[in-house]
Parts: structure tokens; C-alpha cells; sequence
């Protein structure tokens, strides 16, 4: 397969470490920035009046969807997605989910981006840019009413996936959580690019398959317990962690994905 442009993750990769480490005030005093100066990644999520996503596969593919925008060989240098991704992962790795049906799903689709579709629920995620330029087709979709029955667990795909956990609490609507594994998906491709870029790349070549489950508490205590210490719990089973900047839902600095890189083999 092509080689992946993974070099546009490198600014995700260096600040991790630091950036779970920060507190509630240091959270907070991390994401100011300029209101010309924000970037994010638009997730759309179809939402006909007729039919309504599955949670479970509406997290799994904003993960899968986010990740391949950004390893597409368009952001590789020289590509037409490049300068876009690469000024996006310098900075906060915002996503906005928005929810769209009829002409304007159709509308989005015209847009620089990848979807993904798993049974009827169909997942866009477009090139990130700046938030002060958004496109209309996109500014004049929803934020709000982005949620959708928790339904029953599916299966765990076969062969190389990021397996994803979401906390019990606090709850989180399924646009949060869509933005969430969102995030979880590109630092696991971060981390991977340079410890194991084998298996990124059979990920890669699987389509980024990616697995959510909504965790019960005594499972979440043991995965957060397993980060107290984030380098060993990589190092030695693959975890990783999402903490959000409190924007919306909830409060900065809240755990919001355990997620476990595929491995080697």
C-alpha cells in the first residue's frame, strides 16, 4: 500500500504526554485560543426522519473516518488536503459533529472528505479548517439533536482494530461521543506511527476498523487505574486516553476514551 503520511500527526504525538497530564485549570488555560485561530474536523452524521443511527456504529466510524482523513495520501505533502491537515493537528484537534438528511447529507457530500457506512448509518468526516471560514453547506447544519438510542453491543470486528471505551459517567450524547472516539482514533495513529508502524499500517490496510462499547464501571475504573501512568500503559497493553476540553457537556479535564491501539501480529 502507499506510504502513509504519518508525519501530519507528529505535533499529536509529541504533546500527548504533557496534555493528559494537565489538571482542570491547565485544560482550561491550554485550549484559549483566538477565534480566528480555531480548527476543527466536521463530522456529519445522516439522521433521515425515518431512520436513526446505531450509537455503536456512529462512534465506531467518526473513529475510522477521522483517522482517514488524516493518513489519506491527499494530506501527504503535496496533496490538496496537506496544509489543511497539517495546521489542524499543530493545534487542538477540535471536532464538531453536526447532523444532516435529505439534500443537505447530499449537500456535504460535495465536500472535501471521506464517508463511511455501516448498515444505515452513514458517517462523513470532512477536511478540518478553520471555524471562522466554514462553508455554508456545513455552518447551516444542526449541533444540537446529534443522539441516537444506545442499541445492542455488536460484535468485535475480526483483525486489527481500535478498541474503544466510553465511561459510565457522566453521560455523554452521541455527537459528544462521535467527537470523542474521533480524537481517540487519530492519537492512536500517532502513537503507533512511531512505536509500531507495522501495525498501523495492517490498520490502515483493514480501513481503520474500529470497535465502541459503552463500559460499566468496574471495567472503567481498571482501564482509568491502568493510565495512572500513561507511557507503561502504552508501552505495555497499548492504552491510551481522551481527555476533553470541557467546551460542551461536560467539565475540562473529564476521562472521556480508554481505547487500545491494535498490536503487532
Amino acid at each position: 500500500m502507499t506510504s502513509l503520511p504519518t508525519q501530519v500527526l507528529d505535533p499529536l504525538r509529541h504533546r500527548y504526554d504533557d496534555w493528559l497530564a494537565l489538571d482542570e485549570h491547565g485544560v482550561v488555560d491550554d485550549r484559549a485560543e483566538a477565534a480566528q485561530d480555531v480548527r476543527a474536523l466536521q463530522l456529519v452524521v445522516r439522521m433521515e426522519r425515518d431512520s436513526t443511527p446505531s450509537w455503536h456504529a456512529a462512534v465506531a466510524l467518526s473513529a475510522s473516518a477521522a483517522v482517514a482523513v488524516c493518513l489519506d495520501p491527499r494530506s501527504a505533502a503535496g496533496g490538496a488536503w496537506h496544509e489543511a491537515v497539517t495546521a489542524y493537528c499543530t493545534g487542538h484537534i477540535r471536532k464538531v459533529t453536526r447532523r444532516a438528511r435529505g439534500a443537505h447529507w447530499g449537500a456535504v457530500q460535495e465536500l472535501p472528505g471521506i464517508t463511511l457506512g455501516c448498515g444505515d448509518t452513514q458517517v462523513r468526516a470532512l477536511v478540518p479548517g478553520r471555524a471562522v471560514d466554514l462553508d455554508k453547506r456545513v455552518s447551516r447544519l444542526q449541533v444540537g439533536g446529534t443522539d441516537a438510542p444506545h442499541d445492542g453491543r455488536p460484535v468485535a470486528p475480526d483483525g486489527p482494530t481500535l478498541r474503544m471505551w466510553l465511561p459510565p459517567q457522566p453521560p455523554m450524547t452521541l455527537g459528544k461521543s462521535m467527537a470523542q472516539t474521533g480524537h481517540a482514533a487519530m492519537i492512536g495513529a500517532a502513537l503507533l506511527a512511531e512505536a509500531d508502524p507495522g501495525a498501523l499500517a495492517r490498520w490502515a490496510g483493514a480501513g481503520y476498523p474500529a470497535y465502541g462499547i459503552r463500559a460499566d464501571a468496574t471495567t472503567w475504573r481498571e482501564l482509568a487505574g491502568m493510565l495512572a501512568d500513561p507511557q507503561r500503559a502504552w508501552r505495555d497493553a497499548r492504552l491510551l486516553a481522551v481527555r476533553d476540553a470541557g467546551f460542551t457537556e461536560i467539565a475540562p479535564g473529564t476521562l472521556t476514551v480508554i481505547a487500545q491501539a491494535p498490536a503487532s501480529g
